[in-house]
């Protein structure tokens, strides 16, 4: 089965920046109060907001500064597999790592 993607990368990272932008406003601060909490600076802030152009650092920055610190960490934890071969590589590789750590501790 084909997947498609209804929303290009750009309407992504706008939704995104949108959402961070809402929060902002939520926590009442501004573009510029952003910017020197997290250390990102006040163009990057702005053009964030308007076009969801950014670094992963400086998207990483804001997210901190404005308590979404979880969201992020929890971005890609739980994908689901699209098809059994997935599942199998993922177990063979943790047995074959789970191995190579036990040999490790027995001085091998």
């Amino acid at each position: 089965m084909k997947n498609y993607i209804w929303e290009t990368e750009e309407e992504i990272d706008l939704a995104l920046a949108k959402r961070l932008q809402e929060i902002r406003k939520r926590r009442s601060l501004s573009q510029q109060q952003l910017a020197a909490m997290s250390g990102v600076s006040f163009g990057s802030v702005k053009r964030f907001e308007t076009s969801g152009e950014i670094s992963l650092k400086s998207l990483t920055r804001i997210a901190m500064s404005l308590g979404c610190t979880d969201e992020i960490k929890g971005l890609f934890q739980e994908i689901p597999y699209r098809s059994i071969n997935e599942v199998v590589k993922e177990a063979n590789a943790a047995k074959k790592a789970k191995i190579k750590e036990q040999g490790d501790y027995d001085g091998r």
